[in-house]
């Protein structure tokens, strides 16, 4: 599914126009993007967890020379589905 997919969805649920559809949408990832970049998380209940985490310094090997290089620390994001959302996908 598509962000596309998502507003001709609310067009056709809601009522709202296209162009308030998308707005609304665009409106509801910013929302979520910023919360995450700030390291927040984003519980929605019956859907699951959005979690920003630290991943730190580790050794890796370049596969191609065998040559051992550091991987930086970064922030991954991971999310983690509820129980309702585990129950309804294994119906």
């Amino acid at each position: 599914m598509t962000k596309a997919d998502i507003v001709e969805k609310i067009y056709e649920k809601v009522g709202f126009s296209k162009k308030e559809s998308a707005e609304l949408v665009e409106l509801v990832f910013d929302i979520m993007k910023s919360t995450l970049e700030k390291s927040d998380k984003i519980k929605i209940a019956g859907f699951g967890n959005f979690v920003v985490k630290e991943k730190a310094d580790r050794r890796g090997r370049n596969p191609q020379t065998g040559e051992e290089i550091t991987i930086t620390a970064r922030r991954i994001l991971t999310f983690k589905p509820s129980q309702v959302l585990k129950a309804s996908i294994n119906k």
